[in-house]
């Protein structure tokens, strides 16, 4: 590779700055694309890639202005343009990306302290070489292959992107963008790609139901699994039903213990009043270490909550209060109005019969048995599930959590895991605030993107609203792929999330066209403004059309 040769000569740096260099052109002609030795070349238009020779080290640079001086702007007329030897000489701007060694030019490096020199020529860069670069993209020095993934080709010059995988999920990845910019289609080509390429297996967290073509191994909420209300826990519960008062909050975690009591016959029924409270206290104490996953009957839970409403009396007897249930009342009213809810209860798994119970899977054994079986990929629908009592969030909620615990096991060290999430925003940044400034909150998710890179679970986030994802997770990203994105809030997020995501490249991300999209991240030295291949198996992303209104003839 050459990159170094008079038939690719543009101009002259005339300007540097720690930003970018200016250069000059001696004619307009060079701006063109041509062609030298069956190679396509781009010229020197705006979006395209430069290379700049040096001494000791060369750089790639992509033209972001071109202009002509003031006193050429007078001369700018139509008898100018159309006369053959009238000639323009254009000054353009362009943004310094890599450097790379001159006698190896395929070593490359993030620009940091190194800056060409004023008169330093300006090559165009071919197709060839800025593949080879990309390709060059998260390889580590140790290693002796790759795996590659073809996302699609480079919006400026067609040529295409074969992205290292570890780069892409090594330190987890982020698909970015408001609806129909294609996002959707990005996450079809990733799942596609890492199955193909590799033998890692994916599970996927599907909101909507869109992705129902990508996978043979469906878990459907309300369908063929559920989530056994046994592997919640207090916490859970009292986020399920927005519980934030610390009195409420007491009852509701009495009358669970209550319940799991008589599931392990340590009592015969939940009534307390006219009970000694220090047996019941030292019952429920000598039993705690059971309640974990200990199953109990939910139907009774409101009719428990009234029996826990008792204060300690007389000789340490429970004695009815009449005060605790009133303050109580409001909670009984929602667990009876979450019992009430069919959609939730099937899939919780309440109420079920003998033959409904044996049909459906624990979402816990299914999950097992996926990673120690053949399948690559696990969809997990949540089409048929309702938004109630943010029963969605506690489910995604406890998977990431059964997935970060397998992990910390070191399940995944020797074969990794990626958990990819759909409508991502639907599932973090969800807590309760308490009076007592105590907050129940759900962080496996953020947990997950903060320590388990190294125990081989990498997260997948793909969302319309980066701005609701908690900073602390968006930030542990360490690969963007940001389609069109036109809140200035989201923008901002990926800004302060993304530290290769300069101004320049994101200035663009409001007029990105469907299927476009910015790639960076830590293992890219340069942002790649990309075209996203068609998935072999795309998602049911399509927008329903209007019809034209059909008129009868009289």
């Amino acid at each position: 590779m050459n990159p170094f040769n008079d038939n690719y000569f543009l101009g002259y740096v005339n300007e540097v700055t720690p930003q970018y260099v200016k250069i000059h052109f001696p004619s307009s002609t060079l701006l063109n694309r041509f062609h030298h030795e069956g190679t396509n070349y781009a010229g020197g238009g705006v979006g395209n890639f430069i290379v700049i020779e040096g001494e000791e080290y060369g750089f790639l640079a992509q033209m972001t202005e071109i202009k002509l001086s003031d006193s050429e702007k007078k001369e700018l007329t139509a008898k100018a343009i159309e006369h053959k030897d009238s000639d323009f000489r254009p000054i353009g701007k362009a943004e310094l990306l890599l450097s790379f060694n001159v006698f190896s030019p395929e070593k490359i490096q993030k620009t940091a302290s190194k800056y060409p020199l004023i008169g330093a020529k300006v090559y165009s860069c071919s197709d060839d070489q800025i593949r080879k670069y990309v390709a060059e993209f998260g390889k580590k020095k140790d290693e002796n292959e790759n795996v590659y993934a073809t996302l699609g080709k480079l919006v400026t010059n067609d040529a295409e992107c074969n992205v290292s995988l570890n780069s892409l999920f090594g330190r987890h990845c982020a698909v970015v963008g408001t609806t129909g910019g294609g996002k959707s289609w990005t996450v079809s080509k990733l799942i596609e790609e890492v199955t193909t390429q590799t033998n890692n297996k994916i599970i996927l967290i599907d909101a909507t139901g869109e992705y129902s073509k990508v996978s043979n191994k469906t878990l459907s909420f309300g369908e063929n699994v559920k989530f056994p209300y046994k592997y919640l826990s207090n916490s859970d519960f009292c986020f399920l039903f927005q519980e934030n008062s610390p009195n409420t909050v007491s009852a509701l975690c009495e009358s669970i213990h209550s319940l799991k009591m008589i599931k392990l016959n340590e009592f015969t029924d939940g009534i307390k009043i006219g009970k000694d409270s220090t047996n019941i206290s030292e019952q429920i104490r000598a039993n705690i270490h059971h309640f974990y996953n200990c199953d109990f009957d939910i139907t009774q839970l409101s009719i428990q909550l009234k029996n826990e409403c008792v204060k300690v009396g007389k000789n340490n007897v429970y004695e009815e209060d009449t005060f605790k249930l009133g303050y109580t009342s409001h909670l009984i009213s929602r667990v009876n109005l979450f019992l009430n809810n069919s959609t939730i209860c099937l899939a919780l798994g309440i109420n079920e019969t003998e033959k409904k119970t044996q049909r459906k899977e624990d979402i816990v054994k299914a999950i097992q048995d996926f990673i120690s079986g053949d399948e690559q990929i696990l969809r997990i629908s949540f089409e048929k599930l309702s938004y109630d009592f943010s029963i969605r969030e506690i489910i995604v909620d406890f998977i990431s959590s059964f997935l970060l615990k397998e992990s910390r096991k070191g399940a995944f060290k020797n074969n990794p895991i990626i958990l990819c999430i759909d409508e991502a925003h639907q599932f973090l940044n969800k807590r309760v605030n308490a009076e007592d400034n105590t907050i129940f909150s759900l962080q496996s998710i953020d947990l997950i993107a903060k320590e388990c890179r190294k125990y081989g679970l990498f997260l997948c986030l793909a969302t319309q609203m980066p701005r609701d994802i908690p900073i602390g997770t968006l930030s542990q990203m360490g690969t963007f792929i940001v389609h069109r994105l036109i809140n200035e809030k989201d923008k901002q997020a990926i800004e302060n999330a993304a530290s290769s995501a300069n101004r320049n490249a994101l200035s663009f991300l409001p007029i990105l066209g469907e299927g476009e999209a910015l790639l960076v991240g830590v293992d890219f030295p340069m942002p790649l403004f990309i075209k996203i291949d068609e998935p072999k198996t795309p998602p049911n992303s399509n927008t329903p059309r209007l019809s034209k209104k059909s008129i009868e003839n009289s």
